[in-house]
């Protein structure tokens, strides 16, 4: 396994659309494997494969926090939402590619996901809380979206200048 370098935005390849995968192979999980491990040591709850360029629809999840509770890493390739609640909340959501910025997003409540595992057998499962709100964004960036595009152009402006300013840092540390 190894740490993948997560794209910051703006880069152009977090607003394209993802194509399927064909089928999963022993690539595709040690890819799955490598994105875990890069999400867990960033840390963060979930991450969606163009984060770190490759161009595929997968994602991996786990949204326990609870130190003490068994991690429960999700990999899914070519996940769809299948339902939403019409009931919708809101959460303060962050993502790995905009380090450090934070905004209240309104989603359905809850969702019912289909996905391939790794053994490439279908899965679907209800998600609530937490869970839906991470699943959502990641299927989210398979689709080019990110989560400061449901935010009005100002606070999305702002935004988008803070993290190109960082990436001029970045550029010459």
């Amino acid at each position: 396994m190894a740490l993948r370098p997560i794209i910051l935005h703006p880069d152009p390849r977090l607003k394209k659309v993802c194509p399927p995968v064909e089928a999963v192979t022993d690539e595709l999980r040690a890819l799955a494997d490598d994105m875990l491990e890069t999400m867990y040591d960033a840390p963060g709850i979930g991450l969606a494969a163009p984060q770190i360029g490759q161009m595929l629809r997968l994602i991996v999840l786990d949204c326990v926090k609870d130190e003490d509770a068994e991690p429960r890493p999700i990999v899914m390739f070519n996940p769809e939402i299948l339902s939403a609640s019409e009931e919708t909340g809101t959460y303060e959501e962050g993502c790995l590619s905009i380090p450090e910025q934070f905004a209240e997003v309104e989603r359905p409540t809850e969702v019912t996901v289909t996905w391939l595992d790794r053994d490439g057998a279908r899965q679907e499962e209800h998600f609530d809380g937490l869970w839906a709100t991470c699943v959502q964004h990641e299927i989210d960036h398979l689709n080019g979206k990110l989560f400061i595009d449901y935010l009005g152009p100002m606070k999305r402006q702002m935004i988008t200048r803070k993290m190109q300013k960082l990436k001029r840092e970045k550029a010459r540390a």
